[in-house]
């Protein structure tokens, strides 16, 4: 009786784990992402060495955190507050105020002279410009101010005023009693904000 040849087993590849074929593609996704992306990850190299952006992130906050934190907490109770008054502020606004500031400084500077001066970019203008005006609308809706007023605050204080045209030196004057009595009610009113709000601090 012949013998029955058996044949060998074919062998099977083994299927490759599908979890493990998405891990190598998402690192090397991540790999082509820090590659193109190196700001990212590195913010300067000194000499071949790195200055990694999480070290300038931590000196950064070890420096400024706390009082930048402090300004953005002031900038939120704030902004809220605008909305539960219904207080809101237009572009419009916004420009008319920077050019009146622009105009009080005198000099004929431009604005992009003034922000380079102080080390402003024009958004961190036009926010803190925003902000002002928020807070002096909200401090400064029941004050009426009369010609008599102005009147007499252009006779006593004309020596530290720039405006010399008549309309241009009654705004200007109209905007000085107008900050004064904003910057007395100031401090309490956003003591007493603060103090009714629920802040957690993690830094």
């Amino acid at each position: 009786m012949a013998t029955k040849k058996v044949e060998p087993p074919v062998p099977v590849a083994k299927k490759f784990p599908t979890k493990y074929l998405y891990l190598i593609v998402a690192l090397l996704a991540l790999s082509a992402l820090v590659l193109a992306n190196k700001g990212m990850v590195v913010a300067a190299v000194v000499n071949g060495k790195p200055i990694f952006r999480w070290e300038l992130t931590r000196v950064i906050i070890d420096r400024y955190g706390k009082q930048t934190l402090e300004g953005m907490i002031s900038e939120k109770l704030i902004a809220g507050e605008a909305r539960k008054q219904g207080v809101v502020m237009t572009p419009a606004e916004v420009k008319t105020r920077e050019e009146e500031i622009v105009k009080s400084l005198g000099g004929g500077m431009s604005l992009d002279e003034i922000l380079k001066i102080q080390g402003l970019t024009k958004g961190e203008f036009e926010r803190q410009i925003m902000l002002q005006l928020t807070v002096q609308k909200m401090l400064g809706k029941d004050l009426a101010i009369t010609d008599a007023d102005v009147d007499n605050y252009i006779a006593t204080n004309r020596a530290i005023l720039v405006a010399t045209e008549d309309g241009a030196l009654r705004t200007e004057a109209r905007q000085a009693i107008l900050d004064a009595h904003v910057g007395e009610k100031l401090q309490p009113w956003f003591n007493e904000l603060k103090a009714k709000a629920k802040i957690l601090r993690f830094l």
